[in-house]
């Protein structure tokens, strides 16, 4: 990790990166953000000493770095936790007693932002990967089910452990996520049970993407991020807010109508006709997502 100042290393990007890739750095102190190769960001939860547990401040930080990112002209966000041992271990224990004290108005909005917050991640036009390494529980786990590809290193542990503290999956987007990954009956009894759920048996029942050595982890987030931003940049976002909204629509037709309307729409840009005569050439494409 780098002994840059956050507030210094994030002044640096308009003049480190690529011409297209515009950000305006929020105020962020439990979240270190880095790009690489001009429009790849990395999001990294920032207390590895609390296994990057979040608070109430964290919440707030996960919409600030979606709703900067939103307009940006990045092409792949990749979310991780500092340090060696957790991605993020759920709500900081230390800060429970702030939840007890609140009414149920303040309560309820600490609810939504906090999920408005990973709505908005989830939400964001370019893919999101998590790479995750250790503890993935409760709000971390939900953190994961955000993001649109999940690569977990062997030491990766994912639990939903809500039931555990009196609370229901019913969180931050987590039993609408889960069930669509894992299926209505892995979904109950990882929800009803709390229990841990290991890197192999989640790369077997879908939850993550695939299990890649720990030593590994980044390096095959990057090459992900790097082969979906050699894409057409048009082309990758309609490809996902297709398949987000499909998962949504309740009817083939509507979803086909959906489909027929981003093809159309690409049709229009510069990036096919670039495409089309690279492949005559035989030479790379040169996308401008124009």
């Amino acid at each position: 990790m780098s002994s840059t100042p956050p507030d210094v290393r994030l002044a640096s990007f308009a003049v480190a990166t690529s011409s297209q890739f515009t950000f305006e750095p929020p105020d962020l102190r439990e979240i270190e953000l880095e790009v690489v190769d001009g429009d790849i960001v990395i999001m990294r939860i920032n207390r590895p000493d609390r296994m990057n547990s979040q608070t109430v401040r964290m919440f707030t930080e996960h919409g600030l770095v979606a709703r900067s990112l939103r307009d940006s002209h990045a092409r792949a966000l990749i979310i991780t936790g500092s340090g060696q041992r957790a991605f993020c271990a759920g709500f900081d224990i230390d800060e429970v007693d702030v939840i007890t004290r609140m009414g149920v108005r303040d309560y309820l909005k600490l609810q939504e932002t906090a999920a408005g917050g990973l709505a908005a991640i989830h939400a964001l036009p370019f893919p999101v990967i998590a790479a995750v390494h250790g503890p993935a529980t409760g709000g971390g786990l939900a953190l994961a089910l955000a993001s649109d590809i999940r690569l977990a290193a062997p030491t990766a542990k994912f639990s939903a452990a809500f039931v555990r503290v009196g609370l229901s999956v019913g969180e931050l987007g987590t039993s609408w996520q889960l069930t669509r990954l894992v299926g209505p009956g892995r979904a109950a009894e990882i929800a009803f049970t709390g229990r841990v759920v290991g890197a192999d048996e989640a790369a077997r029942i879908g939850l993550v993407n695939r299990v890649v050595p720990a030593e590994q982890l980044m390096d095959e987030a990057l090459d992900m991020a790097r082969q979906i931003a050699s894409n057409s940049p048009g082309g990758v976002k309609l490809s996902k807010q297709a398949l987000q909204r499909n998962l949504e629509i309740g009817s083939y037709a509507s979803a086909l109508e959906l489909e027929n309307r981003g093809q159309a729409l690409l049709t229009r840009g510069s990036d096919m006709p670039e495409a089309l005569a690279a492949f005559k050439e035989h030479r790379a494409p040169r996308f401008t997502g124009r």
